[in-house]
Parts: C-alpha cells; structure tokens; sequence
C-alpha cells in the first residue's frame, strides 16, 4: 500500500475532496506545491498501525526532502455544500518521518470529535468519517492570506482579497486583521483597506508553528504590492477557466512566487 503522489489523487470518493481538488489544479498547470495523498483505506491502516503503510508513508515523506502540512482531505469536505471549516485540523511544519505518523493520526481524530460528527449531522451525512489526507511540502511564506473570486457578501462579479504576514493560517484563525482588497474583474483595485497584523505565524525550528511580534512599522502597512495584486488577480482568471465562477482560494507568496494552497467552490454552508 502507497501514497498516491498528489497529482494522481483524482478519484474524490476515495483522497476526498481536497486532494481531487489539488490534482486537478496540478494537472491544470496551477502553481500548487508537491506532495502526496493517502486515500481513506491508507488512513485507516495506519491507524491500525499496518507495518507496510507506516513504512511508505514515511519513505514518501523523507521524499519531499523538507518540511510539511499535512491535511485532512475527508469524504465531502471542500465541496460547495460543506467546507468543514474549523472542524479537521492541519499539522503544519512537520519535519520528521515519525512525526508525520502522529499527524496523520491527529488529523484522522479530528474528524472522529463530536463537534465534527455533529456537523455531518447537520448536513445530512453519513455520521461515520472517511478520512484521506494531503501531505505537501510546506510554504514558508512573506504573506498569505484567502481570495474569493466572487464577492461573498453580495455575489458581485469582485475578487475580495484578505491578507497578512506569515502563514495564512493566522488569517483563517481569525487571529488578526487582515488587509483587505477589492479587485474588479479586469483585476483593477477597488479598495485597500490596511489591517491590523500585530502578529505572525512562523515556522518553528523545532516543529509546528509560533507566533512572532510584527515590527511596529509593518502592523499596518499593506503588504501586497500592485505586482503582487496582478498575479493574484491572473491566478484567479487561471483557476476559473478550469472550476468556473465563485471560488475559494488559500494562497502564499514566499520570495516573490506565488502559490495556490487551496481551491474550492464557495460554500453555502460553514
């Protein structure tokens, strides 16, 4: 039993939604980082502490040749019905093979919580999680943050930007304000409204995250520049031409590059 690399993890009802997502945005050409994706019976074997699982999930791992995410990528999450916001964690900066093990383990369980089962409940799925999961080399961005193709609020045809220092998961967090843009659809800027980005997640030498004072002079200075704002506007233009209008997209830049961590349908329900 292997991983499947991430660019052959089509099949949704097997790697889930997330990981179909990813290889069909690699497939298209997106600028998504590599990685591998283990489908819902390799999750469960390593569970069961299967020998041949462990084994090559860590070989595939040591392949990525540094640090990782790992992410869950469950049976009908990040489909336009269900985002399964705050309920599946992700490890981010994993930096060894054992330690690719537990987080696997740990992204299974927070898909097995009650909040979690409840959610399903809600929607009308089936209360028993399948589970796959995405391991990806991990970004260490300048600047992440999320992008809707579509302006959420109202539906009007404007790319709504919302950005901050460090990893994006700071933004998704809730855990400052982030800046916010507003682009029409020929990626002309509407609106730059400058956050209050007080902090900073890094990576941590050791593993996992921290978070870093940001320096007084960049709390509420922008952190896109026009540049940057054209190829967020292009990368939206690139993965519409593929999934159509209305998207959800999670982005890094990390010395000038641009990078798609996520793209999904937006979703009706959170």
């Amino acid at each position: 039993m292997k991983p499947s690399s991430l660019i052959d993890a089509l099949d949704e009802a097997h790697f889930g939604g997330k990981a179909a997502s990813l290889a069909r945005s690699l497939r298209a050409g997106l600028p998504v980082p590599p990685g591998f994706a283990l489908d819902t019976s390799h999750v469960e074997a390593v569970f069961d502490g299967h020998t041949e699982a462990l084994l090559h999930l860590r070989v595939d791992f040591i392949g990525l040749a540094g640090p990782c995410a790992v992410r869950s990528s469950a049976i009908g999450e990040d489909s336009e019905g269900a985002s399964f916001a705050g309920q599946h964690v992700t490890i981010l900066n994993v930096r060894h093979e054992d330690h690719v093990v537990d987080a696997v383990l740990k992204v299974r369980e927070s898909a097995h919580t009650e909040s979690a089962r409840a959610y399903r409940r809600t929607l009308g799925m089936d209360e028993v999680p399948r589970v796959g999961v995405v391991v990806q080399r991990m970004i260490e961005p300048d600047c992440a943050g999320v992008m809707f193709t579509k302006n959420p609020l109202n539906g009007s045809d404007e790319r709504v930007i919302e950005a901050s220092w460090g990893l994006g998961e700071s933004v998704v967090a809730g855990l400052v304000v982030p800046d916010n843009y507003g682009l029409d659809a020929q990626g002309r800027v509407l609106r730059r409204t400058a956050g209050e980005k007080d902090i900073a997640l890094r990576a941590a030498p050791e593993g996992g995250t921290v978070e870093e004072a940001v320096a007084d002079e960049l709390v509420s200075a922008l952190c896109l520049t026009e540049e940057m704002l054209a190829k967020l506007h292009d990368l939206a233009v690139r993965c519409e031409s593929f999934f159509g209008k209305g998207l959800d997209l999670e982005w890094a830049f990390a010395d000038g590059t641009l990078y798609l961590l996520q793209c999904r349908a937006m979703t009706r329900n959170r």
